[in-house]
């Protein structure tokens, strides 16, 4: 699959926020239609299968709606048009949820946890075998994504920082191309771009996302306001996801219809499915949401985000935007809080009650 676009947080970031706080969020009180953006990633191929298959219409129809679903091309700019309000919902990783509309000032509510990287993102060394040989290299990566994230982590769990290499951002258009080069030893990326790194013979996998399960989060989020006025919205998104689930499980034809929309075949669909968590049943979801894990992971990337002046220029503290939890509780500023992962729908779903 080609992830035609980065996970990134760049200048857009900002430039989100300042346009999210010059105008309004996405229009209050009970409406009728709808709009959802999405761009290219294997965790989030079901919603383009969900628009052309008809069950994104088969749930709006029940709930007497109109849901209108949009392929981006620029992940990023999905992000920018839903912060800005011109999108009701959006799927982007947790990271980036807090980093732009939630610092943005739009209070945003995850939905649908839908899966998690398990293997996708990774650290890759040439010709060395120990993520310890890492100390004093230069390591291309996408500054500010998830791959700078990874790296942080990385690198503490081996007692050292990242004063301890030099980050090099790299496009990850360029990122395979710049690995054949003699000057780069380290990369940070994600597949398929991984994949395409690892066939070379020098190219040795130290670390991934595998061994931080459960921190790299892939959401479908939605405007709080906009939720709160039309529940129904929200039953929708969580109908057409399930519904989506159980054909990607079952359905070779709807796993192929992804695969393609993708860039590649079932087979390399497959592989990246391997490296994913997919929450396939609500139930699985609803554990995930509810763990303590969730807390420790906002925790951590708060404090990236706040370490990397991401939080807002007016940010004290790692806590200076507050997510709230499904038992209520807030991570950071109770008076701030910007993103909130609310249980209810998904919870709805499993009890079989949309």
């Amino acid at each position: 699959m080609n992830r035609t676009v980065s996970r990134l947080l760049t200048g857009a970031a900002a430039a989100a926020a300042m346009l999210a706080l010059a105008l309004p969020s996405a229009q209050a009180a009970e409406k009728k239609d709808f709009k959802v953006a999405w761009s290219i990633y294997v965790g989030w191929m079901p919603w383009g299968y969900a628009a052309d298959s008809g069950i994104v219409k088969k749930w709006a129809d029940k709930y007497g709606i109109t849901i209108e679903v949009k392929q981006f091309n620029d992940y990023v700019e999905s992000i920018n048009q839903y912060t800005a309000g011109a999108f009701d919902a959006v799927t982007l990783t947790n990271m980036d949820g807090l980093s732009i509309p939630a610092a943005g000032g739009v209070d945003t509510t995850a939905v649908i946890v839908g899966d998690f990287s398990n293997g996708n993102d990774a650290v890759i060394l040439k010709g060395k075998d120990k993520l310890a040989d890492i100390k004093g290299q230069t390591v291309n990566l996408v500054e500010f994504s998830v791959s700078h994230y990874l790296l942080a982590r990385a690198l503490e769990s081996v007692k050292l920082a990242e004063k301890d290499v030099k980050v090099v951002n790299t496009s990850d258009a360029d990122m395979a191309s710049a690995y054949k080069t003699p000057d780069v030893t380290a990369v940070v990326t994600w597949k398929p771009i991984v994949s395409t790194i690892l066939e070379s013979p020098d190219a040795r996998k130290v670390f991934d996302s595998s061994q931080i399960p459960g921190e790299i989060i892939d959401l479908m989020v939605a405007n709080t306001t906009v939720l709160k006025d039309n529940p129904s919205f929200g039953k929708a998104l969580v109908g057409i996801w399930y519904d989506t689930m159980k054909a990607l499980a079952s359905d070779a034809a709807a796993k192929e219809h992804m695969a393609k929309a993708s860039g590649t075949d079932v087979a390399g669909f497959d592989e990246m499915l391997g490296t994913t968590k997919m929450f396939y049943e609500p139930k699985d979801a609803l554990a995930f949401v509810n763990g303590a894990e969730l807390k420790t992971t906002t925790e951590r990337v708060s404090t990236f985000l706040f370490d990397k002046a991401l939080l807002g220029k007016d940010a004290k503290s790692a806590g200076a935007i507050g997510v709230e939890f499904p038992d209520k509780s807030v991570f950071g500023d109770k008076a701030n809080v910007k993103l909130r992962y609310d249980a209810t729908f998904m919870q709805a779903a499993a009890d079989g009650k949309l």
